[in-house]
C-alpha cells in the first residue's frame, strides 16, 4: 500500500544539539501510528517538521508521494491538534469549528454550516455549540480540537500529546473515544506520546524514538514482546534483568518449591509486595542482591516479606540484546 505521509532521512540540527537524527518512516492511509518517547527524544519536534512550524536541516517530506519539505504549514494538507487544544476562549464552540474554514474561504456559508455540524456530530457536541470553551469540561475542550481540525479534511492528522490535559480517568475515556474516531473519519493519524501505555493501545504500528533517532518500528505486540534494544524493552514496559537474561514480570513464576532443572530458576527472599488492584506485583531480591519483580493474580498472592521463594520463566519468555546494547 503507497504510503500517505513518507519521512526521508529527515534531520534537525539545533546550535546546542540534534533533535532528529537522520530518520526514516512510511504512515499508510487510514493508519493509526503512534511517536512514542521520553521527553527530549525528538518526537514533538518531529511532528513540528511534518507541520512545518520547524525547518529541517536536511531530508524531505512527502505526502501521497509529493514533497511538502519547503511549502509553508498552510499549504501541507495535514493538521495539528496541540497539547494545550489552542482554542479560542472568545469564541463558541461552533465558531471554533468553522474558524480554519471560514479563513481558507473555499466553502460557502451554507457548506461550512453542514461541514461544521457534521463535525460536532461525530465528535459527539451536537447540543453545544453555542457554549464557550470556558462552559465546557476538558474532554469537551479535546472534542472541539479534533473537529476543528477534521472539519478542514487533512490527509493526515497530528495530535500532539492531546490527551496530557485530561484527568487519569477521562484520559483512558477518551483513548477509546480517539480510536474509534479515528477509525470513522479514515484517515491518518500519527500520534505523539510519551506515555508508552497510550501508545500500546491506540497504535496500528508504532515507532520508539531515543536521542532523536527511531530505535524500533512495529506493532504494539511485536515491539513489547520482542524488543531489539534494551531501551526499547525498557521503555515499554517493566523488566527483570538477570545474568544477561531479561523477562517481563508477567512472566515471571514465583513459588515456594522448587521448579525443577526445565526451566531457569533462583531462589531468592521477598522484600515486599505492591497491591495493583485485580494483580500484585511481588518484589524479591537474590542472592547476588539482583531483584526480580515477578506479576500474580491478586488471589494466587500467599507470600510475605521475609519468605524464601524460587523465581523462574520459561525460555520462550526471555528477551535478549545484543552484548553491548
Amino acid at each position: 500500500m503507497e504510503s500517505v505521509l513518507e519521512l526521508r532521512d529527515l534531520t534537525k540540527h539545533y546550535p546546542t544539539h540534534q533533535a532528529v537524527n537522520c530518520i526514516s518512516l512510511c504512515i499508510k492511509p487510514g493508519e493509526f501510528f503512534s511517536l512514542v518517547g521520553p521527553s527530549g527524544c525528538g518526537k514533538t519536534t518531529t511532528l513540528r517538521l511534518i507541520a512545518g512550524f520547524e525547518a529541517p536541516t536536511s531530508g524531505e517530506i512527502l505526502l501521497n508521494g509529493n514533497s511538502v519539505t519547503s511549502l509553508p504549514p498552510y499549504r501541507r494538507d495535514v493538521n495539528t491538534v496541540f497539547q494545550s487544544y489552542a482554542l479560542f476562549p472568545h469564541l463558541t464552540v461552533v465558531q471554533n469549528v468553522a474558524f480554519g474554514l471560514e479563513r481558507r474561504r473555499r466553502e460557502s456559508k451554507i457548506e461550512i454550516r453542514e461541514k461544521v455540524k457534521r463535525a460536532l456530530a461525530l465528535v459527539q457536541l451536537s447540543g453545544k455549540e453555542s457554549r464557550l470553551p470556558s462552559q465546557i469540561s476538558g474532554g469537551e475542550r479535546q472534542r472541539v480540537a479534533l473537529a476543528r481540525s477534521l472539519v478542514l479534511e487533512p490527509q493526515v492528522l497530528l495530535l500532539d500529546e492531546p490527551l496530557s490535559a485530561l484527568d487519569p480517568k477521562l484520559r483512558k475515556q477518551m483513548r477509546g473515544e480517539l480510536k474509534s474516531l479515528q477509525r470513522r473519519v479514515g484517515i491518518a493519524f500519527l500520534f505523539v506520546t510519551h506515555d508508552q501505555e497510550e501508545a500500546l493501545s491506540l497504535s496500528d504500528r508504532m515507532a520508539v524514538m531515543n536521542g532523536g533517532r527511531l530505535e524500533q518500528i512495529g506493532a504494539p505486540r511485536e515491539l513489547y514482546q520482542q524488543p531489539k534494544s534494551r531501551f526499547a524493552a525498557e521503555f515499554l514496559g517493566e523488566v527483570n534483568w538477570i545474568n544477561g537474561t531479561g523477562v517481563r514480570p508477567e512472566a515471571t513464576r514465583i513459588s515456594s518449591n522448587s521448579p525443577g532443572d526445565s526451566v531457569s530458576s533462583f531462589t531468592a527472599v521477598v522484600e515486599g509486595s505492591t497491591f495493583l488492584g485485580d494483580c500484585v506485583h511481588v518484589q524479591t531480591r537474590l542472592p547476588d542482591g539482583a531483584q526480580c519483580t515477578a506479576e500474580l493474580r491478586r488471589q494466587e498472592c500467599p507470600f510475605r516479606t521475609g519468605d524464601p521463594v524460587y523465581v523462574w520463566w520459561h525460555a520462550s519468555d526471555e528477551l535478549h540484546f545484543p552484548i553491548n546494547d
